[in-house]
């Protein structure tokens, strides 16, 4: 499958907006955003022109698409699915997008990036219910318990980003127990918790043209 395999901070630094794409670096002195917070490219500090509303609105689209990791397949099916169920649309969107199991791995600690989580899922180190699943887009429920397998528990990576999870915090709909290394899903995703800066109805817009 095609994924961007470039520098990820450029992609922070497009967007203007740091989306904590590198774990622990990006809370640090050597998030390259930080340094250097204008786009990429030899016209990255030039005077910027006055954007039109579908390059906004694409923008918009781009940063979200960016921050979950996903593909634009992907991304406009998750849409497409968000738009037949009921409810706000763009809500419905995020809500999803939260849902997908790399991100619950993100959210829980277990680890420091949605890059990282998807790499456990995909190499077989997570459980949910006691059973192996490995697709990165799997949608949670509530009552879903997450957990790593035995041996999974003693790899160094995990260790290091369950030691720095109260910095970033865990969401209310999620209980962790730390101890066992498990999560349980006590709610949906709700809006109010997703703190980025997202304009979910220019996305709508977007797509809705």
């Amino acid at each position: 499958m095609a994924r961007y395999t470039g520098p990820v901070c450029r992609q922070c630094r497009r967007e203007k907006l740091k989306l904590f794409l590198k774990g622990d670096r990006c809370y640090s002195d050597k998030c390259s955003f930080e340094r250097r917070a204008f786009p990429p490219g030899h016209h990255g500090q030039a005077r910027l022109r006055k954007s039109s509303d579908y390059a906004i609105q694409l923008r918009e689209k781009q940063k979200v698409r960016r921050m979950y990791g996903i593909l634009e397949g992907q991304f406009r099916k998750f849409f497409f699915i968000a738009d037949r169920a009921k409810g706000v649309t763009g809500e419905n969107l995020l809500i999803l997008l939260e849902r997908r199991l790399d991100n619950v791995i993100y959210r829980l600690g277990f680890a420091s990036s949605r890059t990282q989580a998807r790499q456990l899922v995909r190499h077989n180190h997570i459980l949910v219910n006691g059973k192996k699943v490995n697709i990165p887009s799997y949608l949670i429920s509530v009552n879903d318990v997450i957990s790593l397998k035995e041996k999974s528990k003693k790899v160094e990576a995990i260790t290091d980003s369950l030691s720095a999870v109260a910095r970033r915090g865990t969401p209310s709909w999620i209980q962790l127990d730390q101890e066992n290394f498990k999560g349980t899903i006590q709610a949906m995703p709700n809006r109010e918790e997703i703190t980025m800066p997202i304009q979910e109805n220019l996305i709508v817009e977007l797509y809705s043209k």
